[in-house]
């Protein structure tokens, strides 16, 4: 399947999550202010930092090897009995540590004692995010693309009833515990369109320790937990430092603008993470490895600047729709955060080479090395130039990053 193809599944998908997401921020918007929208992205960030934890990190193992080894049946089998063994031991375990601490964790990121129980929901929803996370990740490794937008388009439909039910009956509580129950949902469409699937076999159902197999995707689940824990935790750094400086009013404006830059770029990272993983992952020879590379560079460049520019023109109707008048400060933080977001789709195409060709130790250094760098960026910059100098340090992280990235990939081709 070509990325033109790919990108057509994943633009459905994406718009699909991308508008159940909107409609939370708006509603958030609309009966919080900026201060409840920099609360949401707190409780966001620790919902995708679980959502990793929660299958121990191994969905892009899972991709890359079901993507090698799907015409090997005896090889496939073992991965996945240990895949899944894997997944739902560590659900299990984050979901007692998430548990026994919910009350910390309640006041640390909400400040309110009162959402303890949204953490103890939760942490009891890990086991089945990790099984999401298995099933996707399965037919994301048979390429099966059709499917996959299919489940992601019928989940965020679910997710979308469940928003607008629960917040009306519980406001901010509601729409927070909306998002968790969405991705439990998931389920329901994941397990019967996964079983009517020509590759699904009852074997993959089944659950096995296997040492060889367990260590490989280790290595995969320390790269992944790396670029996911990691961003989660810097930016909740991130928005404490700009509360104590600007505070949470302050904080709503990034937590927006940072927001609709996600939004827009789901669309191009899903088609990167959907399409580029497995298919650099089964690539070997060097000439079609710098063919694939360049092909991304032809379609998602040149989409992501015309989707950059639209975004910075339309900058004040895209605030005024998907927050209210109260963030027209936002407006102003739009430039830098865009031209850095260009930069940054440059940059993930060519990091997922190192995460297909699984370069365990240079991606988990690259990841603390940088996340670090731009915590520091913030921290010099927000004190020269005020809040947007957050955005300058964003864009500048990202252009160093890609300078790494492509020092990376030319060495590694070389080595071909």
């Amino acid at each position: 399947m070509s990325i033109v193809r790919t990108s057509f599944y994943t633009t459905i998908a994406t718009a699909a999550r991308l508008l159940a997401g909107l409609v939370v921020i708006k509603l958030v918007a609309w009966f919080a202010g900026p201060t409840g929208v920099g609360k949401l992205g707190q409780f966001m960030s620790l919902m995708s930092l679980l959502a990793v934890l929660a299958g121990g990190g191994i969905s892009a193992g899972v991709v890359k090897y079901v993507a090698e080894y799907r015409h090997d049946a005896q090889k496939l089998s073992r991965l996945l009995a240990a895949a899944l063994w894997y997944a739902l031991c560590a659900s299990c375990l984050m979901g007692a540590v998430a548990l026994l601490f919910s009350r910390p964790i309640a006041l640390w990121l909400l400040g309110d004692p009162g959402y303890e129980s949204l953490i103890r929901v939760l942490a009891v929803a890990q086991l089945g995010i990790a099984l999401v996370n298995y099933i996707l990740a399965v037919i994301n490794g048979f390429m099966d693309v059709r499917r996959l937008a299919f489940i992601q388009v019928l989940g965020s439909a679910f997710s979308i009833v469940l928003v607008l039910w629960l917040s009306r009956w519980l406001h901010l509580y509601g729409a927070l515990l909306a998002l968790v129950l969405g991705q439990v949902l998931c389920l329901f469409v994941g397990v019967p369109v996964w079983w009517r699937s020509p590759y699904f076999q009852r074997s993959m159902l089944r659950m096995h320790f296997d040492r060889e197999m367990t260590l490989r995707l280790t290595a995969f689940s320390v790269m992944t937990l790396s670029s996911a824990l990691l961003p989660p935790l810097i930016n909740i750094a991130v928005r404490d430092h700009l509360a104590l400086q600007f505070g949470w009013e302050k904080v709503g404006y990034w937590q927006a603008v940072s927001k609709v830059s996600d939004a827009y770029l789901l669309f191009l990272t899903t088609a990167i993470n959907i399409y580029y993983l497995p298919k650099l992952a089964s690539t070997h020879q060097r000439a079609s490895l710098v063919l694939e590379l360049r092909n991304a560079y032809r379609y998602l460049m040149p989409a992501v600047v015309a989707l950059a520019a639209v975004v910075y023109v339309l900058r004040g109707w895209v605030t005024r729709l998907l927050f209210s008048a109260d963030f027209a400060s936002a407006n102003a933080l739009y430039g830098p955060q865009l031209a850095g977001d260009v930069i940054k789709i440059a940059s993930f195409v060519l990091s997922y080479v190192m995460l297909a060709k699984a370069m365990t130790r240079l991606f988990v250094i690259s990841e603390c090395v940088f996340a670090a760098s731009y915590l520091v960026l913030v921290y010099v910059l927000t004190a020269h130039f005020g809040l947007v100098g957050a955005m300058y340090a964003f864009t500048i992280n990202y252009l160093i990053y890609l300078a790494f990235n492509v020092l990376v990939v030319r060495r590694y081709l070389e080595g071909l």
